[in-house]
């Protein structure tokens, strides 16, 4: 194969480092930049905080500092005199009791003589399997009948239902299954009530034996829930009405009556821990406008030490001045970084608010379709760029908290020839929904007329899937009496 020398004339991006962190820092979240901005004042000594101030110590004494670096030797103007009156305090005060008799280091005690630690202070509640082994604790049955009552919380699933058969139990125990049953009987009665049900019939009885004898239509519920609860779930009243010998006016009371009951009494236990959002763009109204800002308790304010850049010397070539010098860069580039990202986040949501008016003066019915498209050629930025901007990332307005991402939607043609947002039309569903008919509720065929009579073409499959991703059951399953 012979050798030859060839010139190619081609163009090529390179990631550098610079740019690698500006990409990184525009898609992270909230979160994510305060420990990213956490870390890098961590490693870089010539990164700080923009306000903070040095403590100085003065040549006329020692001054002792907190560890956030506050003087604690000063006094405000006009509360110490001029002499010393340090001096008339003793070394020592005259006390009865020492701190480590109240207090333990990172901890408090339970009441108990337990000592729980500080973080579990604020912890979520008790799961319901705690909950309910409390209260097996606090009866008074023998030792045999509590370990059943174990067994049987064990096989209790978080909802409160009881998935372990009674059969089950009483073998693995080598006990009689009337034992195991009266114990099951105890726990029944315990809060919540309906915890230890095998089945929904016998959850919504047990709840309904527990209220007081003279509840209205009391007796008539237990016997629908009892005897139709068949019927009670395909929602035909009429044949439920024939066999219970109850008018509509009477079966509107007792299903007001059932409606009450939980039918899934573990609920109110063992849930997810509820998740804050800080947003990052402001959307307020001022002399009819709307402005777009920074949330300044999200933005980090940085600044580059004077102290530590002051010592860079330009001729010294030490190990010292080398590494002050690297970290001086680094930390330009990052502060660089920092405000390309909020001056991008700020052009993204302005642009948003600019495209999206209907929706600030009108809510989501009034949401336009857009595309990442739309923003990028506004702003003149490549789509993928919106995409990290956008992605978790929080706009506070009149109207709530929304991520980015909720302003853009496809779109649907209407008759007019114009487009409709698939978020407009979710909330259009909605409003239908919310103003229909309880005994006679729309089905989906009927939901897509009614945007047809507004102009708007929607198949009856496409009502039923936003119908769905709303979480609203079926017209059957929304047919009330009440």
């Amino acid at each position: 194969m012979k050798q030859s020398l060839q010139l190619k004339l081609g163009t090529q991006l390179t990631m550098t480092p610079q740019l690698q962190q500006a990409i990184r820092l525009l898609q992270l979240s909230t979160l994510d930049l305060q420990q990213e901005v956490q870390s890098a004042l961590d490693s870089n000594p010539l990164l700080e905080v923009d306000g903070e101030e040095p403590a100085q110590a003065e040549n006329t004494g020692e001054q002792s500092t907190d560890p956030t670096g506050t003087e604690q030797g000063n006094v405000e103007a006009g509360e110490a005199d001029s002499g010393d009156w340090s001096q008339n305090i003793p070394d020592e005060l005259p006390v009865d009791t020492r701190w480590e008799d109240i207090y333990s280091s990172g901890s408090y005690s339970g009441g108990d003589g337990e000592e729980v630690a500080l973080e579990q202070r604020n912890a979520a509640s008790d799961s319901l399997h705690d909950h309910l082994l409390w209260q097996l604790n606090l009866t008074s049955l023998s030792v045999q009948d509590k370990l059943i009552g174990e067994n049987l919380i064990d096989g209790i699933a978080p909802n409160g239902f009881l998935e372990t058969p009674p059969a089950d139990i009483a073998a693995a125990l080598e006990v009689e299954e009337d034992e195991v049953l009266a114990v099951l009987k105890t726990i029944q009665q315990f809060d919540p009530t309906g915890c230890g049900a095998r089945d929904l019939r016998e959850c919504m009885l047990l709840q309904l034996r527990q209220l007081p004898p003279d509840t209205p239509w009391l007796e008539q519920a237990l016997t629908v829930v009892e005897q139709h609860l068949d019927l009670l779930g395909k929602r035909d009243f009429r044949t439920l009405s024939r066999r219970t010998r109850l008018n509509e006016q009477q079966l509107g009371e007792v299903m007001r009556l059932i409606q009450t009951l939980t039918p899934n009494p573990g609920e109110a236990f063992g849930g997810e821990d509820p998740q804050y959002v800080i947003p990052d763009i402001i959307v307020r109204r001022k002399e009819q406008r709307w402005l777009v800002e920074l949330n300044p308790e999200t933005t980090p304010r940085l600044r580059i030490n004077s102290n530590y850049a002051s010592l860079i010397r330009r001729a010294d070539n030490s190990s010292d001045n080398n590494f002050l010098r690297d970290h001086l860069q680094e930390a330009r580039w990052f502060l660089k970084s920092l405000q390309s990202r909020n001056e991008t986040l700020l052009k993204v949501a302005t642009s948003i608010v600019e495209k999206q008016q209907g929706f600030f003066e009108h809510g989501p019915e009034a949401m336009k379709p857009m595309v990442l498209a739309d923003i990028a050629e506004t702003i003149g930025m490549h789509e993928s760029t919106i995409s990290r901007v956008t992605t978790q990332k929080y706009m506070l307005t009149p109207r709530g908290v929304f991520e980015l991402k909720y302003f853009f939607s496809s779109h649907v043609s209407t008759d007019s020839g114009e487009e409709a947002s698939s978020t407009a039309i979710r909330a259009l569903i909605r409003k239908l929904i919310d103003a229909e008919q309880p005994r006679k509720p729309l089905s989906d065929n009927k939901i897509s007329q009614e945007l047809g009579k507004q102009g708007i073409k929607v198949a009856r499959r496409t009502v039923a899937k936003y119908r769905e991703a709303m979480g609203i059951p079926s017209s059957s399953e929304r047919k009330r009496l009440v």
